[in-house]
């Protein structure tokens, strides 16, 4: 229920912004609750794990509780960040055009450069890579 800026890391933490769909989807639970389960690795490197998603801070908090899911979730309902970051797409279907979040993960150093962009992840070891990417900053 507060807004995150993701300046007030820098010169103190790398950040691992992953964006995904929804709370609840299988995939979805899986990044989370993989991040969360290595939520120390990360921290021992300096690094915080934000996920974000179209989901309020309700349905998120719902989806922690569920799960046991430890990191930051961040809603973003108007998708503006995700737009942001390039993981929104508007598809077109039955005379309908709706936005999807591609599931992606970005690894933004000390100094808030993008160093790892990585886009339509698979949820199944993806955590390992990113801790990989992360551990290669030092």
């Amino acid at each position: 229920m507060e807004s995150v800026d993701l300046s007030r890391f820098r010169g103190k933490k790398n950040v691992v912004l992953y964006f995904y769909p929804r709370d609840g989807t299988p995939s979805c639970t899986r990044l989370a609750t993989d991040f969360s389960d290595h939520e120390e690795d990360f921290a021992r490197r300096h690094c915080i794990i934000i996920g974000v998603s179209p989901d309020d801070c309700l349905c998120h908090a719902e989806f922690r509780d569920a799960h046991g899911v430890s990191i930051r979730l961040l809603a973003d309902p108007e998708g503006e960040v995700s737009q942001k970051y390039g993981v929104c797409l508007r598809q077109q279907g039955n005379g309908q055009s709706r936005s999807i979040i591609v599931p992606s993960t970005f690894v933004i150093d000390k100094k808030g450069r993008v160093r790892h962009a990585l886009y339509n992840v698979n949820a199944r070891g993806h955590v390992f890579e990113v801790l990989e990417l992360v551990r290669a900053l030092d």
